[in-house]
């Protein structure tokens, strides 16, 4: 069992916020086997086809995500306001913001990669 000491808390606007490219910046908060994030995506933003051994819930909180599911993008999904999309480990997926929009991502475990800088699929021409 953990001590009450271990536990932290945060505030969004306290934490600083990483500039990932001109159109997608995002607030880190990560726990021993979770991480939890706000994701800003300026309208037209585009997160480059990539996947992950990470579980994955994105929850949006304002705008629109536009995502392609699959290697093959075949199968899409448009995620609004209030609508929660589920992606599994390993599952091959793309996003572009339909306009400006506010995403909270939970990953499990943590994005190691996310943290340590490596996520190079945000660069990918």
């Amino acid at each position: 069992m953990s001590d009450a000491a271990s536990v932290r808390h945060f505030r969004w606007t306290d934490l600083p916020e990483e500039r990932v490219t001109d159109t997608i910046s995002r607030r880190l908060i990560t726990g021993d086997d979770m991480m939890i994030a706000h994701v800003y995506l300026k309208k037209g933003a585009l997160v480059p086809q990539h996947s992950h051994h990470n579980e994955q819930i994105t929850y949006i909180l304002s705008g629109a995500l536009h995502f392609w599911i699959g290697a093959d993008r075949g199968r899409e999904v448009v995620v609004r306001e209030g609508e929660v999309l589920h992606l599994p480990s390993n599952v091959p997926h793309e996003a572009r913001a339909l306009e400006d929009t506010l995403d909270v991502d939970v990953f499990s475990p943590p994005r190691q990669d996310w943290l340590d800088g490596t996520d190079s699929y945000f660069h990918k021409k």
